[in-house]
């Protein structure tokens, strides 16, 4: 078991090069509900919140993905100068590597939790990890604290600071109108060990990460949501829903389940790969 926990850091660190590809390869843009929109690439998710008084754009994909970013706002019909904020799930290249480019072309307020301003800022990962992470550093704006809300527009956004993939993970909590239904949305931030694969005891720069992780299990399996959107699409299946949704099924993104099955099976892994380290480790 101490061997495949090894192995499994290490596939990890080799199965994020080979999935780089897709993070920053295109993908057409899609409605979700009334006022939410995927303007990601083929990878990575990236979420446009649409308001009457101006826009909220949640991450930004890779470096090389800022451009699709920009190119799918555009193709919806939407202006980047329209974008009043920009905000962040997690410090990790692969969602927040493009978002100084977007910040540059859309002039945003960028807004991010007080625990990822040191990543952020700085264009690093900030925890032991088996893997090394860096990006083009951004300047925070403004930080916002954990249960307060984004308002733009009457639209409102509820950060869950959810840490354990990074320090400062943050879900976003908000409503959005679905066709005439009032849908409950989450975008989650990542509960998954990967990239600390090999880090959840011991680890120097984040000593708290395995604390961290359960207090965000629990917090989330209080969470209600119709409506369960991830950074990376396979997380909650969004590209099936999305084919779906382009046959003709109408609340394809809709399953009240689905956070709590998600919550609870990534809080199993991560119960076993805690397990695995401790047993490994001195």
């Amino acid at each position: 078991m101490r061997t495949l926990s090894l192995l499994a850091g290490l596939f990890f660190a080799a199965s994020a090069v080979a999935d780089e590809a897709s993070w920053s390869a295109p993908h057409a843009p899609y409605q979700i509900t009334d006022n939410i929109y995927n303007v990601g690439t083929a990878g990575i998710s990236v979420y446009l919140i649409t308001t009457p008084k101006g826009h909220i754009l949640l991450d930004g994909a890779t470096q090389a993905g800022a451009a699709i970013v920009e190119t799918n706002i555009q193709r919806l019909g939407f202006k980047l100068k329209d974008i009043k904020y920009l905000i962040e799930n997690h410090a990790h290249s692969d969602h927040v590597g493009g978002l100084a480019q977007l910040k540059k072309d859309t002039g945003a307020t960028f807004i991010a939790s007080k625990a990822d301003r040191y990543g952020l800022e700085h264009g690093i990962l900030d925890s032991d990890a088996n893997w090394t992470d860096t990006f083009t550093p951004i300047k925070v704006d403004k930080t916002i604290d954990d249960g307060k809300e984004l308002i733009l527009g009457g639209v409102h956004l509820q950060a869950i600071i959810t840490p354990g993939h990074t320090k400062g993970c943050t879900s976003w909590l908000t409503e959005s109108q679905d066709k005439g239904v009032l849908r409950r949305v989450i975008f989650v931030c990542s509960l998954t060990t990967a990239g600390n694969s090999l880090s959840l005891v011991g680890n120097k720069l984040y000593p708290s990460i395995a604390t961290d992780f359960r207090n965000s299990f629990a917090r989330l399996k209080q969470v209600k949501a119709d409506v369960v959107l991830s950074g990376h699409p396979e997380a909650t299946n969004l590209e099936q829903k999305y084919l779906a949704q382009v046959n003709g099924k109408k609340d394809a993104f809709v399953n009240p389940d689905e956070l709590l099955n998600l919550v609870t099976k990534a809080e199993e892994k991560f119960e076993e790969e805690l397990k695995q380290q401790q047993e490994s480790k001195p």
